[in-house]
């Protein structure tokens, strides 16, 4: 690749961490996960929909901490074909959709962007909403890198994974209206990845792009008339 090729890649303004980036390389398997929280947070941090910076969503109420690095899969979005992948769910939460992305190197700071390839799942219901938890390795992780399906992590690491969605929204009363009804494999997650990404291109897709086309031609004539004047 040269460098005019380069810089067709090239944005002048920081792209939205969701709407801004491709879902991933080689999707539904290989997939850009943006990195909210780690394993060392203890305050939930997400993405603001509006701006696309990172803001503090709440301290978190119990000693729980995320097991591993998470955040969410860019252009995808958690709506009917997502919820009609996990049965009982009335509805699906209206997120991106979320990934567990495990490292054997501490990685310690979020709002950072890795490449990963998805193994599985965790099935989750929040007060009625299907908010799956996809989990994915570090790509050429030099301990994960093995890993292909779910059945080849430690149970006790999926049973961390569970324990803390189970408890990361617990109220006052000590419950959290979260029901985990389910793991799953590296196929099924294949299909919860693609439903998400449809899911976004019929919500977002085509109006999002205008506007991206739109800032695009903004930005060029702005530079035309600097150069002409």
């Amino acid at each position: 690749m040269n460098d005019k090729d380069r810089s067709a890649q090239f944005h002048s303004w920081r792209p939205h961490p969701w709407h801004g980036l491709a879902p991933g390389p080689n999707p539904p398997l290989e997939v850009r996960a943006y990195i909210e929280i780690t394993p060392f947070d203890l305050v939930k941090y997400e993405v603001d929909k509006e701006s696309g910076y990172t803001i503090v969503d709440r301290p978190q109420r119990t000693s729980a901490a995320p097991p591993v690095l998470y955040g969410f899969i860019p252009q995808t979005y958690c709506d009917e074909r997502v919820r009609k992948l996990t049965p009982g769910a009335k509805r699906a939460d209206g997120d991106p959709l979320d990934i567990c992305v495990i490292s054997e190197r501490q990685i310690e700071r979020g709002d950072i962007l890795l490449n990963s390839r998805v193994i599985g799942g965790i099935q989750m219901i929040d007060g009625g909403e299907a908010d799956d938890k996809i989990i994915a390795v570090l790509r050429n992780d030099y301990i994960w890198s093995e890993a292909h399906d779910i059945k080849d992590l430690p149970d006790v690491l999926i049973q961390r994974l569970q324990h803390y969605f189970s408890t990361y929204k617990m109220g006052a009363n000590m419950t959290s209206g979260v029901e985990i009804t389910a793991t799953y494999g590296r196929d099924h997650a294949a299909r919860v990845v693609t439903a998400a990404i449809e899911d976004y291109t019929d919500v977002f897709g085509p109006s999002q792009r205008a506007w991206e086309q739109l800032e695009e031609r903004m930005l060029l004539d702005n530079v035309e008339a600097q150069g002409k004047g």
